[in-house]
C-alpha cells in the first residue's frame, strides 16, 4: 500500500471516467470563479477593506471558522495567494480570541462585520487552518507577522493539545486520554466528520518534536474510530458520535437532533477517501466506500435527497444539502473499487452548483470534490 504521500501520484478520477482533461480543468476553475467572483446570487466570497475578505455562510448569514478554513485550503490548493492572505487576515483580525480560557483559539461564528456571535471555537476550523497554513508555507514560503504561516500553524496546534495542562488554562480540542477530536472543547463526544487522519500524519512531521507522537497516535486513533462510527452495511455515520462510535443522542435540547446521517456527516466519507488517496494505510476504507456507494446506487437510487439513520432507515425529512451528497458520493470513488464509481462520478459531473440561500455548504463540498477527483487536492511538504 502506498498513497500519494509516497508516490506523488494523484489520480484524476474524472479523466478515468472518460471526461476530457481540458474540460475538467475548465470546470475546476469555473467552480472557483463562481464561488469567489460570480454574481451576487452566486458568490459568497466578499472582500472587506483593502486587504481582507470573508466567506459567508449564506444559510445562516454569518462567517464561520469552517468556511474560512475551507476557503484557505481551496486557495492554497489552487495557488491563489492573494485570496488566501485576505481570508487569513480577516480570521486573525476578527475571529482570534485574545484572552480567557479560549485564548489563541478562534470564535467559530462571527457576523459579517467581525462581531463575535460565539466566544468559543469549533475544532474543525482549527485543524483546517493549521493544515492550510502549513501548505501555504510549503508553496509560498513564510512571510512576516501573521503571514509567517508555519509559525502560526504550530501555535494553533500547540493550543489544541496543551490546554488544560498545569499553567495552561482552558480545554483542549483533542481528548488527551484517547487522542480523539472533540465536537466542542467542553463536551466529551466527537463528530466523525472532524476526523482527518491524513492531516494528523502531516502534523506529526511539522510540529515541535515533543508533540509529534501525539499526532501519530491521533492519526491511528481516528482511523480506528471511523471503523466504529461508520455503519458496516451502509457506510453511513452520524453527525455526532460518542467516543465508542455510537451515534450521540444527547444534548438535543442544545443542538437538536444529530444522531443521523445528515449535513455534517456527509463529509465523513470524503475525508476517508482523502486519507486513502494520500496514505492508503487502511484497506477497510475501500470496503466502506464501496458500501456507501452501493447503498445509494442500489438501495436508494431514487432517494439521494433522503435523510437516513445510519442503518439505512429512510426518514420523512429531506436533505438540507442534496448537492453535497452528490459531491461526496463521487469523492468516495478515490477509495472505492466497486461497480458504482462511474455512476457516482457521472451524477456529480452532471449536477450544477447550487443556487439560493443554502449554496455555501453544498458548493464548498462540490469544490472539494472537484479538486480531489481531478487530482488537484495535494500534499505540499
Amino acid at each position: 500500500m502506498a498513497g500519494a504521500y509516497q508516490t506523488g501520484i494523484y489520480r484524476n478520477v474524472l479523466k478515468e471516467c472518460g471526461y476530457d482533461e481540458t474540460a475538467i480543468g475548465e470546470r475546476l476553475e469555473q467552480t472557483f470563479e463562481t464561488i469567489f467572483y460570480g454574481t451576487e446570487a452566486q458568490r459568497f466570497y466578499h472582500e472587506a477593506g483593502g486587504d481582507m475578505a470573508y466567506l459567508e455562510d449564506t444559510g445562516n448569514h454569518d462567517v464561520r471558522t469552517e468556511g474560512m478554513s475551507y476557503g484557505m485550503m481551496v486557495c492554497v490548493q489552487m495557488d491563489k495567494k492573494a485570496e488566501f492572505d485576505r481570508l487569513w487576515k480577516w480570521v486573525r483580525t476578527y475571529m482570534y480570541i485574545p484572552a480567557g480560557p479560549c485564548r489563541n483559539y478562534f470564535a467559530w461564528s462571527c457576523s459579517t462585520d467581525g462581531t463575535h456571535n460565539a466566544e468559543g471555537p469549533a475544532p474543525d476550523g482549527e485543524e483546517y487552518f493549521a493544515m492550510a497554513l502549513f501548505f501555504a508555507s510549503a508553496r509560498w514560503g513564510d512571510g512576516e507577522g501573521i503571514f509567517a504561516y508555519s509559525k502560526e500553524a504550530k501555535a494553533i496546534l500547540r493550543e489544541c493539545i496543551h490546554k488544560g495542562e498545569p499553567g495552561h488554562p482552558g480545554e483542549p480540542m483533542w481528548e488527551p486520554s484517547n487522542h480523539l477530536i472533540k465536537f466542542v472543547t467542553n463536551m466529551d463526544f466527537s463528530d466523525p466528520s472532524y476526523h482527518l487522519p491524513h492531516f494528523y500524519e502531516l502534523f506529526a512531521e511539522k510540529v515541535e518534536e515533543e508533540d509529534r507522537e501525539f499526532w501519530r497516535q491521533a492519526a491511528a486513533a481516528s482511523r480506528e474510530y471511523l471503523h466504529k462510527a461508520c455503519h458496516p452495511q451502509t457506510g453511513l455515520s452520524a453527525e455526532y458520535a460518542d467516543y465508542d462510535g455510537t451515534p450521540h443522542a444527547g444534548h438535543q435540547e442544545i443542538f437538536g437532533k444529530h444522531d443521523w446521517y445528515y449535513s455534517d456527516a456527509y463529509r465523513t466519507i470524503a475525508n476517508i477517501a482523502m486519507d486513502h488517496l494520500w496514505y492508503d494505510k487502511d484497506p477497510w476504507q475501500t470496503e466502506i466506500a464501496n458500501r456507501l456507494q452501493r447503498f445509494y446506487c442500489e438501495e436508494q437510487r431514487e432517494h439521494w435527497d433522503g435523510v437516513f439513520l445510519i442503518d439505512g432507515t429512510r426518514l420523512e425529512e429531506k436533505a438540507l444539502h442534496p448537492v453535497a451528497i452528490v459531491a461526496v458520493n463521487a469523492q468516495a470513488s478515490l477509495a472505492a473499487d466497486g461497480p458504482h464509481i462511474k455512476e457516482c462520478v457521472d451524477r456529480f459531473w452532471n449536477t450544477p452548483l447550487r443556487t439560493g440561500d443554502r449554496r455555501y455548504y453544498d458548493n464548498f463540498l462540490y469544490l472539494f470534490a472537484m479538486l480531489a477527483l481531478s487530482g488537484n487536492y495535494r500534499i505540499y511538504k
